[in-house]
């Protein structure tokens, strides 16, 4: 029997730590994410940091270090098919984006365990965690500071964050007042918050008007007073 021969103590001792940590931190990340309701929960981020152990730590074994080089480039191009799954297109909208990174992460942490380097895999799931979690409240109140600038030029985008089931209504109002007032319609998108599943944002993009400025200002105060509204805001739109 071949297994006889080529099995040893230490050797499956090494790679059942390695198999053991990638298994351990995925379970970690996809725990943030199952907590999150993503798509790609414990299961998911577990499996793929094992995985990417099993192949780097069976390239070494088989090859040595260097060709175990080959085989994370292998893995990396192959997690990015499977993260192209998770990405979800809605009309003029995108989610997924963060799920497909965060499984691009895990695989990365189970190519350091796999490759022998724990404290370094230890080090990967730290941030990607970090990523998921505190740089989220600095992504909110990014979104909602509104941009002034004296440039008219490129029209005006007013943003107005409410619950997913009010969002549609309250936009369509605010169409409708936007209207009455003169301003022009240029485009209307709505952007499921990644953040908290119940939020939607809706985005109305206007032609450029001389006396908008104020006119916007009167129209945000208005939104602001309405219960249903957690947050509006104008600002120039620069995207042409």
């Amino acid at each position: 029997m071949r297994f006889v021969q080529t099995f040893d103590v230490s050797t499956f001792a090494d790679s059942f730590i390695s198999l053991l940590g990638a298994f351990v931190l995925g379970t970690l990340i996809g725990a943030e994410r199952q907590y999150r309701q993503r798509t790609a929960g414990v299961r998911t981020n577990a499996l793929v940091a094992l995985g990417g152990a099993a192949f780097v730590d069976l390239a070494q074994r088989i090859a040595g270090d260097v060709e175990s080089l080959r085989v994370i480039a292998y893995v990396v191009s192959g997690i990015g098919f499977l993260g192209a799954g998770a990405i979800i297109k809605e009309g003029t909208n995108v989610r997924g984006m963060n799920t497909a990174a965060t499984l691009w992460c895990s695989a990365a942490v189970g190519a350091c365990a796999g490759s022998d380097m724990l404290a370094e895999a230890v080090l990967l799931t730290f941030f990607v965690i970090a990523g998921n979690t505190l740089l989220r409240p600095i992504v909110r109140a990014i979104n909602r500071t509104p941009v002034q600038t004296e440039t008219l030029e490129n029209g005006y985008q007013i943003r107005l964050e409410t619950h997913y089931d009010d969002c549609r209504r309250l936009a369509g109002e605010l169409e409708d007042k936007l209207l009455e007032r003169g301003y022009a319609m240029r485009t209307v998108s709505f952007v499921r918050d990644e953040d908290e599943t119940d939020l939607c944002t809706a985005l109305l993009t206007l032609l450029p008007c001389e006396d908008a400025p104020a006119g916007l200002n009167d129209i945000v105060a208005s939104l602001l007073a309405d219960e249903a509204v957690e947050s509006a805001s104008w600002q120039m739109n620069t995207d042409g």
